[in-house]
């Protein structure tokens, strides 16, 4: 039996801010109390980033509040950095994209894969203000045309 993808934490911002061209499904190293604590939906990614350290990935300045029910000396650090489990050949990827000028990795969705907690990131480039702006243009005028459409529908039936 197939389980669904079930995402706990959505990063709206990143595809806001950066065009994302490529995307990767991470494994998380992760403690007890911190994944009780993701399991819950206590998690922000919003502020976070990926970067790469001797040859290994690291996901940093994600917050997972500590889990009460565990009492207060069993606790983790709610902004610990958390290694991220990908592939050699990846990670060597990854980092000749960040290499790169302008490209970052960055986090885009937390979720729960099969009992396991996934990250997916993206590797993309920050956008201009004016890039911002061309796409909520072209948002609202792809809304006007499809509510003029609906009302087109709507009139020709009646």
């Amino acid at each position: 039996m197939k389980q669904k993808d079930s995402s706990l934490a959505t990063n709206r911002k990143a595809r806001y801010d950066y065009s994302i061209s490529e995307t990767f499904e991470a494994g998380l190293v992760l403690l007890g109390t911190e994944i009780k604590s993701i399991r819950e939906g206590k998690i922000s990614i919003s502020e976070g980033y990926i970067y790469i350290k001797n040859d290994e990935a690291w996901l940093e300045n994600t917050n997972i509040p500590i889990y009460s029910p565990a009492g207060e000396f069993n606790q983790h650090d709610p902004y610990r950095s958390k290694k991220l489990l990908l592939t050699k050949k990846q990670i060597n990827y990854i980092k000749s994209e960040i290499e790169k000028s302008g490209f970052s990795a960055i986090p885009l969705k937390i979720y729960i894969k099969n009992r396991v907690a996934k990250l997916l990131l993206g590797i993309g480039r920050g956008k201009r203000q004016y890039d911002k702006r061309e796409v909520i243009k072209k948002r609202d005028s792809n809304r006007t045309i499809e509510r003029a459409m609906k009302k087109r529908i709507s009139d020709f039936q009646k």
